[in-house]
């Protein structure tokens, strides 16, 4: 099948969009699997507004797309980004169970605290007089 001039542009454009937004993804899961768990400055929900944004660019690009017509290059790309993304799910909740357990160990203490004798339920119930 021929394409006309404006076909091949519109084919050429698309594609150096895809190649630009799986880049931008590689960038933040990269930057997100050095810096999770590492880093106190990092931002973990910025980071996933990021990688969100860059997988719903990806949904509408590949909107309409005959996977046939994807750039070697691509389909190479995401294989890799897959395998970063299986690491990053790893990191996250790894991260995810820490802060867990950081919040436990509060809740814990702060109850521990509570519960020292100095007060008990029973001096708050109303209506035992």
């Amino acid at each position: 099948m021929y394409q006309t001039g404006a076909e091949n542009m519109e084919v050429v454009s698309n594609d150096y969009r895809i190649k630009t937004v799986l880049g931008r993804l590689e960038m933040i899961i990269d930057n997100e699997n050095q810096r999770i768990g590492r880093d106190p400055e990092f931002d973990l929900k910025v980071s996933n507004a990021h990688k969100s944004r860059c997988l719903y660019e990806l949904t509408m690009l590949f909107r309409g797309t005959d996977p046939k017509q994807l750039a070697t290059g691509h389909i190479d790309q995401m294989h890799g980004l897959k395998g970063k993304l299986a690491l990053n799910a790893r990191r996250v909740e790894a991260h995810l169970h820490a802060v867990r357990a950081v919040a436990d160990l509060l809740k814990n203490a702060a109850r521990d605290a509570d519960d020292d004798g100095t007060y008990t339920q029973e001096q708050f119930t109303y209506g035992e007089a």
